[in-house]
């Protein structure tokens, strides 16, 4: 269990894929480009390759991220959040999608 306080740290906002690459050498990784509505876009590293037999799909959806992790480095590459997804062991996968309404960069209050 964590508290409410750590749980108010987490930053959760709406984000818009921009781009998406696989990442060489993995069977789950993709690169994102995700804009925030900040001065520009940021690289997120995602293991969801697996769930996209066309990752080209992705683009221009708009999900929701937590951004205030300290970066990681994954396979080389520097990661700058975290996509927020639901798997279950049966193989059914969610993202997790505002309604189209909500402008890219809104943060979870």
């Amino acid at each position: 269990m964590i508290t409410y306080d750590d749980f108010k740290k987490v930053e959760i906002s709406v984000g818009k894929i921009l781009s998406i690459e696989e990442v060489p050498e993995t069977d789950k990784l993709l690169k994102l480009m995700v804009d925030f509505s900040e001065e520009s876009p940021r690289q997120i590293i995602s293991g969801i390759k697996e769930f996209f037999p066309d990752i080209q799909t992705l683009v221009g959806r708009k999900c929701l991220f937590v951004t205030n992790l300290e970066p990681r480095t994954i396979k080389g590459l520097e990661s700058n959040g975290m996509l927020f997804a639901l798997s279950t062991d049966e193989g059914a996968f969610s993202l997790l999608e505002p309604l189209d309404s909500i402008p890219v960069g809104t943060k979870a209050n």
